[in-house]
């Protein structure tokens, strides 16, 4: 029997949050434990309100408190006799952070099992003070139906043998692993990832089920929502909206990453074209095969500036910085008559709102993506 994941650090104390890590300020970056949660999903609604004109605001969608993140980005650090898996103190020695309360329960107890599999195999972690040692950090993804994918981003490929020669003790141990990779980073800045990856498993994407009906692939590289629950309200708020409207036969979905979106929307009568920068995301978008939905790898301000026409509605969910004055005109400009802008920064999105006058809110929706953070997505229905 597999061992059972370590007890979460985070727990609720006379109804707040609470986490010994936090209290002993080991690790901060949960800005908003003591906060109550009620409070919390007030006070984000508040700043989304303020800054977006919606006469219409659906009621916030919490999730979980505890166990909603299906990644870990683990920093490595200690020895390799007792590695720690977290995040790097400001004397960059490691802090050990492998029960966060955050992560699910199948994150947890993989964590744990990587760590012994680390010292058992002989991987040096990187000593960032003294710029020697070979594993950097431990990037685990856990799937819907438990599956995982783990990165290894070590600064070279001197230990791949050995690691290639230990993988089946790993398998053994977790035998929820489906994908297995090296990723190489060989300089010294904090930079997560490098642009070589090696994949040891025969396969190397992994299916993620959604509750919602629809199948997404993720590849080493594709990027996904940290809290699953909270993704899948967001697509079928997006798949709501644009079901309520009659006249919506063709679909952009720029950024469209994976292809969240765009294989939630696509099907008769609705033809959608995802559009990302991220030639992996867009062969993982393919995998899907769903009728109706096409995909380019290209940037997504150039693609549409390019074409000769424009949809019946558009879908934008861009990084923090939201898609920018040029994007924004060409929408304002282009008379496509519906727009749903899903974004992790309200702030950006007021910016990019400002640019597009024609498209007003026609109603939007907070969802906690984030829990005791100040982060949060916000979606809105835009129409002219």
């Amino acid at each position: 029997m597999a061992d059972p994941a370590p007890a979460p650090s985070l727990t609720l104390v006379d109804g707040l949050p609470r986490c010994h890590h936090f209290d002993a300020f080991r690790c901060r970056s949960c800005s908003l434990l003591g906060v109550a949660r009620g409070q919390q999903l007030s006070d984000k609604e508040a700043h989304a309100r303020s800054l977006v004109d919606a006469p219409s605001w659906l009621p916030t969608v919490a999730g979980a408190d505890a166990g909603f993140r299906n990644k870990a980005k683990m920093a490595v650090g200690g020895t390799v006799e007792a590695p720690t898996l977290g995040i790097l103190d400001r004397d960059l020695a490691g802090v050990d952070l492998h029960d966060c309360g955050l992560h699910s329960d199948g994150l947890r107890a993989a964590l744990d099992r990587v760590a012994r599999w680390i010292s058992s195999a002989g991987l040096a972690p990187y000593d960032v003070a003294a710029r020697r040692g070979e594993l950097k950090h431990v990037l685990l993804t856990e799937s819907p139906d438990g599956e995982l994918l783990l990165r290894l981003v070590m600064r070279s490929t001197a230990l791949e043998a050995r690691v290639r020669s230990r993988l089946p003790a790993l398998r053994e141990a977790l035998p929820e692993l489906r994908v297995v990779t090296i990723n190489v980073q060989p300089e010294h800045k904090a930079v997560l990832e490098g642009e070589r990856e090696i994949v040891l498993t025969p396969e190397s994407t992994m299916p993620m089920r959604l509750a919602t009906g629809v199948t997404l692939w993720l590849g080493p590289r594709s990027f996904f929502q940290t809290n699953t629950a909270i993704a899948e309200a967001l697509y079928e708020q997006a798949r709501t909206w644009v079901g309520d409207l009659p006249d919506v036969r063709t679909v952009w979905d720029l950024y469209c990453g994976v292809g969240g979106f765009a294989l939630h929307l696509a099907g008769e009568p609705r033809e959608v074209v995802g559009v990302e920068a991220s030639a992996e995301a867009i062969r993982s978008a393919l995998s899907a095969r769903v009728a109706g939905a096409a995909f380019v790898a290209a940037d997504a301000t150039q693609w549409a500036l390019e074409q000769s026409s424009v949809p019946d509605l558009v879908v934008v969910n861009p990084p923090r910085r939201g898609i920018g004055a040029e994007l924004a005109v060409f929408l304002e400009e282009s008379g496509v008559r519906h727009v749903v802008y899903s974004s992790c920064n309200a702030e950006s999105l007021a910016r990019d709102l400002a640019s597009m006058p024609s498209l007003r809110p026609v109603e939007a929706r907070v969802l906690d993506m984030f829990p005791h953070t100040t982060h949060y997505e916000v979606i809105v229905l835009l129409s002219r």
